[in-house]
């Protein structure tokens, strides 16, 4: 379901500039100093270009966005689009004017002139983001065009664009999981799309429920025992560092549909329920874009994918289940399952792989969003080394991540009368309990981070560099960390 521009660069051609047809979109610094092409294109327009870069609106601009000069006459194309973009431009200024062309993209394509930006390569990444389909329409929509990117050296821009092939596909991959509809993404559809990284270089694994129940998940089976969808964990590992490295586990929480179970949730926006396995889908598309990369990096990526339903089989509010750690959790409301599933697979990655550290993500609590809203994922942590890594790398990806708190105070509104631990403190405070529940799963001696991504995986409306729907949310703020803390 994945839509992809074609994009190349191509050397600076002051000929080819008013013939072009469609949209045609030229980078431009605040001041309005215009190089070769630009004068060209302003003696072409009769000044038309001067004229906007002098006027009101163009002052009023924020780094990235654009003025638009519809059927600009001397020039063929439809839409004249003058980017502002400082030559000191930051990453997510450039990939944000990338992504203001490619919102204007339509199938007769586009030429943007970039000339000597240094920042041209994540120009394109942008746009390459921002140029995202998915959808089952009975008619589907008409390919978008071929896009031109014109640049003083464009072999140079080329080479500095390449990398970002692989994590676009990564973002792609967890974008088309999360926007998978749960009657095509169950979780034997999931587990199959995962086992086919074996392809990449991927060793993948997948744990069935008999060999769960053997194991001691029972608290991730719990989740998953009302629905006929059968509860799986799978098993992803890249090792592209040294042999004898430990290696970053990346744990998902992988719902393929949340009901609430015997806690039903409201009708009203249950719809996208689909999403509750965002955490999962991140974990994916990290390992896809490790492989496709040839990381030098030892990670394993680990996700509990299951189905949340109300049945006659399903858990009920006040159970008690017993976790792989042993410790017992009373079930106190059955729509806090995400923390159990991540609770078995927490402990089953540091027992089998001792991991150098544990990064944990999830569309784990409502209260996220009413705290931070849908501009920034909220980062729990036991070591303030690895989450300040993780926020320095989500602020130069332009992901947007908030650090939250994690204090003793929270734990007694989890503490359980009848088992070592329930499985909801209530309504105050409730993604800081649900990371206090998680934390208990975590050793003392090993460095975590839980990402509640609820807010910032599936927003209300489209975001800088994706059209509305699944952002993707994750994939690069953790390929960057892996490059610069866990690469060898």
């Amino acid at each position: 379901m994945i839509h992809p521009v074609a994009l190349r660069f191509t050397a600076s051609d002051a000929e080819a500039l008013a013939p072009r047809e469609g949209r045609l979109a030229l980078i431009v610094p605040p001041e309005g100093k215009l190089g070769q092409l630009g004068r060209k294109l302003d003696r072409l327009t009769r000044g038309a270009v001067t004229r906007a870069l002098a006027s009101e609106g163009w002052g009023k601009l924020a780094a990235g966005d654009s003025l638009d000069l519809g059927f600009p006459g001397g020039l063929a194309c439809e839409t004249l689009a003058l980017v502002k973009l400082d030559r000191r431009a930051s990453v997510a200024e450039a990939r944000k004017a990338g992504a203001t062309v490619a919102k204007g993209l339509g199938e007769k394509g586009a030429l943007v002139i970039a000339e000597a930006h240094p920042r041209a390569a994540d120009i394109s990444f942008g746009l390459a983001l921002r140029a995202y389909r998915f959808d089952y329409l009975s008619e589907p929509k008409k390919p978008f065009g071929p896009v031109e990117m014109m640049v003083s050296a464009p072999e140079t821009v080329a080479a500095e664009a390449a990398p970002h092939a692989a994590l676009a596909e990564g973002v792609f991959f967890t974008r088309d999981l999360v926007n998978e509809p749960a009657n095509i993404l169950t979780t034997d559809d999931f587990a199959a799309r995962l086992a086919a990284m074996h392809e990449l270089g991927l060793e993948v694994e997948i744990l069935d429920e008999d060999e769960l129940e053997k194991l001691g998940f029972r608290a991730l089976l719990a989740v998953g025992q009302g629905s006929e969808s059968p509860s799986k964990v799978v098993v992803m590992r890249w090792q592209g560092g040294e042999p004898d490295a430990a290696p970053l586990a990346l744990v998902g929480k992988g719902v393929c549909f949340d009901s609430g179970g015997i806690s039903i949730k409201p009708a009203a926006g249950m719809e996208e329920m689909t999403m509750d396995m965002g955490g999962a889908a991140v974990v994916a598309g990290v390992m896809r874009t490790l492989a496709l990369r040839k990381a030098r990096a030892n990670v394993v990526g680990l996700v509990g994918l299951v189905e949340n339903m109300p049945d006659g089989r399903a858990q009920r509010p006040g159970d008690i289940v017993k976790s792989l750690k042993g410790d017992t959790i009373e079930v106190v409301n059955t729509d806090a399952e995400g923390r159990m599933v991540l609770a078995d697979v927490l402990w089953y990655a540091q027992e089998r792989f001792a991991p150098a550290a544990v990064i944990d993500l999830a569309t784990l609590t409502g209260a996220i969003i009413v705290a931070l809203g849908h501009d920034h994922a909220g980062i729990f942590s036991n070591d303030d080394k690895l989450s300040g890594d993780l926020l320095s790398a989500a602020k130069s990806e332009g992901e947007g991540a908030w650090p939250m708190p994690l204090t003793p105070g929270y734990d007694p509104l989890i503490k359980s009368r009848l088992a070592d631990i329930k499985n909801s403190g209530g309504r105050w405070g409730g993604a800081i309990t649900a990371a206090a529940f998680l934390k208990r799963f975590i050793k003392p001696d090993v460095p975590w981070c839980h990402i509640d991504i609820a807010g910032v995986a599936l927003p209300p409306g489209e975001s800088a560099l994706a059209p509305k729907g699944a952002t993707g949310w994750g994939v690069m703020t953790l390929d960057r960390l892996i490059r610069t803390r866990f690469e060898a």
